[in-house]
This record gives structure tokens, C-alpha cells and sequence, in this order.
């Protein structure tokens, strides 16, 4: 990557979509939703696996080679002008090997108070009456419970990335990551972008907050959850009640780990 690649990862309804229109702003940057490079990796290493018995003529060097391939094949008309920053959840239970593939490369990891995330994606789905979501397989049927149950699970919606997160936060490369807090990108967006800069090493660029500009209508409407990804014209905190009932708030409020001094113990840093 000539220009060098740095990763959006985290939980999901955290300010990842805002972040990537943020830095959609700057000229030297690339950004967007989730990139289809995430499951590639994945697909690639099962090919390059013992599963499969060809995998004997494949070395380390040319796994690595083929790996770093994906990467400069999807950006080949990108990364000779602009730094790139992939998005995927899946990123920070890779970050090992990303660290190989990329020596230099940062990970943000957008992160909210989990009952907030269950209470933005109830939302959603009780806002399109008429559409089933892909999050939960298109099913017909489902409360609020089943729901917040299904995306807690260990590859659940949230499950998942919260549990990557954590095993990064605590692995051999937690100085790689950047743990960007929602309610900070949203209330002090510039602020927060000056983090992400400082932090990838990148010269700092100054945004324009009241005016982001960020269309993934098709994307949302394929995956039967409109407005996903939907990003205000203006980069503002809202202040709201939650409609998750007060006994599944309490259920998962001490699930946002990182808040606790004493879980991140290897000071893995904050925005």
C-alpha cells in the first residue's frame, strides 16, 4: 500500500459510518462502510488451510504475498494518491496478522454503551414496520428480548466484535488500537478526528462538521434495514430516552467493559 492503510473496527451503531464520511473529507484519505476484504481474508486462509490438500505448495511467504495481494488489488486505483481506512468488525480478531501484513497500520475502534447500541438498533427495525432485517435472518417473528439476546451471543451482531476487541485490547498489539468512544465523535467530532490523526501519524485536516455528506441507500436497502448507515448532515450528540425496558438495560449495562480501569490494564488508548 503505497500510501499506507490504517483499519476502522468496534461495535456496530458506534459512529464507524460517521467517521468514515468524516475522513471522506479529506482529500489524502480513503474511507468507507465495510469493505468486502474482511470475509476475503477469511475465505483466502481456509483455501490456503491444511483443509485443503493443495495448500502443501503454498509457503509462508506466498500466504503472506497473496494476502497482501486482496489488499492492493481492491485499492489499486486508491492507494497511489490516498491512505487508506478499511472498515470491519472482524478486524481487531485479526489484528495479528494485520500487523504482519502491515507494520504500520492502526486500528479505531469505534465503541458505545452496549444498551445504547441495542436501544439504536431496536429502533431501526421497529422504524421499518414493513421490512425485515437481515440482521436477524429476515425472521418474522422476535421481541426486543430475543432480539438483544441474539446480538449479545458469542457471534452475535455485537457479541462478536466486543469479544474480538477484548482479546486484542489485551493481545501483543494493543498499542495498535484506538479506542474512539461514540458520545466523543458525536458531541466533539473535530476533536476526535485530531485523536485519529494524532494517533495513525497522519497531518491533521480541519472537517467540516455541519456539513457531511454520506449516501448508502442501496447498501441499507439490500440488507432490508434502511437508514443503517443513514449519517446527519450535522455531527451533533442527541439527547433521548431509551426504549429498552429498564430490566434489559440493567441486564447488559456492565457489558461495556472497556469503561473499567481495571479491564484495560495494558492502557490501550482512549480518543
Amino acid at each position: 500500500m503505497q500510501n499506507g492503510i490504517h483499519f476502522i473496527s468496534g461495535l456496530p451503531r458506534s459512529g464507524s459510518t460517521l467517521l468514515a464520511a468524516l475522513l471522506r473529507q479529506n482529500p489524502a484519505l480513503h474511507a468507507h462502510i465495510t469493505s468486502p476484504l474482511g470475509s476475503l481474508v477469511g475465505t483466502l486462509l481456509g483455501d490456503m488451510s491444511q483443509a485443503n490438500e493443495t495448500a502443501v505448495f503454498i509457503d509462508e511467504g506466498q500466504r503472506k504475498s497473496l494476502l497482501t495481494g486482496l489488499f492492493d488489488n481492491y485499492y489499486y486505483r486508491i492507494h497511489p494518491t490516498r491512505t487508506v481506512f478499511d472498515t470491519n468488525r472482524a478486524w481487531t480478531a485479526r489484528i495479528d496478522l494485520l500487523a504482519k501484513l502491515f507494520p504500520d497500520c492502526k486500528i479505531i475502534c469505534c465503541v458505545r454503551h452496549i444498551p445504547w447500541i441495542i436501544d439504536s438498533v431496536e429502533r431501526l427495525i421497529r422504524r421499518n414496520t414493513f421490512e425485515l432485517s437481515k440482521i436477524f435472518s429476515f425472521d418474522t417473528g422476535g421481541t426486543v428480548y430475543t432480539r438483544a439476546e441474539g446480538m449479545m451471543s458469542a457471534n452475535g451482531l455485537i457479541g462478536y466484535p466486543l469479544g474480538a476487541m477484548k482479546q486484542a485490547m489485551h493481545g501483543m498489539q494493543s498499542g495498535r488500537i484506538l479506542l474512539l468512544p461514540y458520545d466523543t465523535l458525536a458531541a466533539h467530532p473535530q476533536a476526535a478526528l485530531d485523536a485519529v490523526y494524532s494517533f495513525t501519524g497522519l497531518p491533521p485536516f480541519q472537517h467540516d462538521v455541519d456539513n457531511v455528506v454520506f449516501d448508502t441507500t442501496e447498501f441499507d436497502a439490500r440488507i432490508g434495514t434502511p437508514g443503517l448507515h443513514v449519517v446527519r448532515p450535522q455531527t451533533r450528540r442527541e439527547e433521548r430516552e431509551t426504549i429498552l425496558p429498564p430490566d434489559l438495560w440493567k441486564r447488559y449495562e456492565g457489558a461495556s467493559i472497556w469503561r473499567d480501569p481495571e479491564f484495560n490494564r495494558k492502557g490501550v488508548d482512549v480518543g
